[in-house]
């Protein structure tokens, strides 16, 4: 567990230092959007208490999309985002947040 902390202090500072370099920066916030979609997807997966197989079962979509989904190397259209929630018994809620909030993320 310590070194897991160390590790993660040390990308840490060295994302930070490279996000001194504007082009860097704005790839960086550009992506953050994808993904906060990634890991609410996975998120809300888990709570559910399924596995991929499980909402393909219930979705009609692949397995194998969902992890391309989840694992960032796929972009859902709100069509697709809205057939997993109900498949997990949800509803999809989009919402924009003031830029104050990314601030926090990037010190």
């Amino acid at each position: 567990m310590e070194r897991e902390v160390l590790m993660s202090g040390k990308f840490d500072d060295f994302l930070q230092g490279q996000l001194q370099d504007p082009g860097i920066r704005r790839e960086y916030e550009a992506l953050q959007a994808e993904h906060a979609v990634n890991q609410a997807m996975i998120d809300a997966r888990q709570r559910s208490g399924m596995t991929q197989k499980e909402l393909a079962e219930r979705t009609g979509i692949a397995q194998a999309d969902i992890s391309k989904l989840e694992h960032g190397n796929a972009n859902p259209s709100i069509r697709t985002l809205q057939r997993l929630a109900k498949g997990m018994g949800m509803v999809l809620k989009i919402e924009f947040a003031p830029e104050k909030a990314k601030a926090s993320i990037m010190k």
